[in-house]
């Protein structure tokens, strides 16, 4: 017998698990979505990722602004749904939300828990240059992502990998490992782990100020910094031109290479760091598409010798 379910989820991440869901059968009573944003260029609202798979799909879509207060715990509970899932929402589920639903909320995250709980794990496990990472399906609690663990599933992280490519890689696993939770969860089979308290660590949310590549920093962490934040929002430069034009880096790769950090070595765009090199790969100027290193030399001309900031 299916469950009914909500499911609860905002961008792309959260769309597999969506499609996998209602394929498998999962009666979904009602998606909850953050609201239409204005965006582009006209500040037309565009609907969540998850809100225009939720319409092709025909299912319910609704955009609470809160859901603290009575009123909408009493709706969540209307929908007498025997789970919620919940990915990558975007606002926390107060406890009489979580209370609501008699088989409870169960979360995918992506990272290997207690690891990199909170908002940005992907981008921070590849900015601290972890070697692996995964995804987990927890039933959630009160605290940040402290709740047990049911399943997980484990990835590999490749040494040039950038956050997109790990972001696309777990979006598809953990469409497979919540599916697999559900139908345990059904069965009366899903077992539940206690987190464990050694090896906690938080992702903070990215800040703009910390996305300005710091060339200083050795070339492992400048690959990392690099790959972490690619490709949005995009660990940036600037040229030494009259505008100081900006330039965002979206694929490195460690090299060798010995001058003042900044300093631009050879004609393939291989950039001196406080140890090392790197060379840059892909790259993107304010306002345009995404291009080669080559392809950016062809339209922007710099010299070895040239010093970025």
């Amino acid at each position: 017998m299916a469950l009914r379910l909500i499911f609860m989820g905002t961008p792309d991440f959260a769309v597999p698990t969506l499609v996998e869901i209602a394929a498998r059968g999962h009666q979904v009573v009602a998606i909850y979505t953050r609201a239409p944003k204005p965006a582009g260029r006209g500040l037309d609202l565009q609907e969540t990722p998850v809100g225009r798979e939720a319409k092709r799909l025909g299912l319910p879509v609704l955009t609470p602004k809160t859901l603290r207060s009575d009123e909408a715990a009493a709706d969540f509970r209307g929908h007498g749904a025997d789970a919620a899932v919940v990915v990558a929402y975007g606002m926390i589920l107060p406890v009489p939300i979580l209370e609501a639903v008699p088989l409870g909320s169960f979360n995918l995250h992506a990272s290997l828990l207690p690891r990199w709980r909170g908002a940005a794990p992907i981008n921070r496990a590849i900015m601290a240059g972890d070697i692996e990472s995964g995804v987990m399906v927890m039933k959630m609690e009160e605290g940040l992502d402290t709740g047990p663990i049911a399943l997980t599933e484990h990835l590999p992280i490749g040494a040039d990998m950038t956050a997109g490519e790990l972001h696309d890689a777990l979006a598809r696993l953990g469409a497979d490992l919540m599916v697999r939770a559900l139908g345990a969860l059904e069965r009366g089979a899903l077992t539940l782990t206690p987190q464990p308290m050694d090896g906690i660590t938080y992702a903070a949310k990215i800040d703009k100020a910390e996305t300005r590549i710091d060339w200083t920093q050795p070339s492992r962490a400048v690959h990392d910094h690099c790959r972490g934040l690619s490709p949005f929002p995009g660990a940036w430069f600037t040229l030494p031109d009259a505008a100081g034009t900006r330039v965002k880096v979206l694929r490195t790769t460690r090299c060798e290479g010995s001058r003042p950090a900044g300093t631009l070595l050879d004609d393939q765009l291989t950039v001196a760091c406080g140890e090392g090199a790197v060379r840059l790969v892909e790259l993107q100027r304010a306002g345009k598409q995404p291009m080669k290193a080559e392809d950016f030399l062809r339209g922007t001309p710099v010299a070895p010798g040239t010093v970025f900031r």
